[in-house]
């Protein structure tokens, strides 16, 4: 009769399931730290979407005011989602007249306009507005938007918003 040898592959299998486990220790770890990094990414998008929103909202209230009789810089604060509390603070700067171009004659038309609208000298002027969202904000988004935008002004307004 054989006796089999089991004196040799004692512990074989308690060191496979060792390995085993060591490796599967490792995927976990590995899946957990890639799920945390895209949750962090996707985090930090939506904050610079909403900053580039604050930058742009802030751009468009300065545009429907009439920035150009006294153009300061001014810092105004967002509320993004609307739930009183403030989300953004934007800092507007000043904005600068590029450049002033007396507007050409407009073709002829069937309406007759007065003489104080059709004698009266205007001028095609181009502005920037620049929009800063800083890293205050809770995703620490730091954004820069410009804007151009062209503005018809009267001989006086011009020489008064650019020089």
């Amino acid at each position: 009769m054989i006796r089999p040898t089991t004196g040799k592959q004692r512990g074989a299998v308690l060191v496979i399931s060792l390995v085993l486990l060591v490796m599967l220790t490792l995927l976990t770890v590995t899946a957990q730290n890639l799920s945390t990094t895209n949750l962090k990414t996707v985090g930090n998008m939506q904050f610079r979407d909403e900053a580039i929103a604050a930058a742009n909202r802030t751009i468009a209230q300065v545009l429907s005011s009439p920035f150009t009789t006294n153009p300061v810089a001014q810092s105004i604060t967002v509320d993004i989602d609307n739930d009183g509390d403030t989300d953004y603070v934007v800092a507007m700067a000043q904005p600068q007249c590029l450049s002033a171009a007396q507007a050409g004659n407009a073709a002829p038309s069937s309406l007759s306009l007065g003489t104080a609208m059709t004698s009266q000298t205007t001028w095609t002027t181009l502005w920037d507005l620049d929009a800063s969202v800083g890293g205050t904000n809770a995703g620490g988004a730091v954004v820069r938007v410009h804007c151009g935008v062209r503005v018809l002004l009267s001989e006086s307004e011009k020489t008064a918003a650019c020089p």
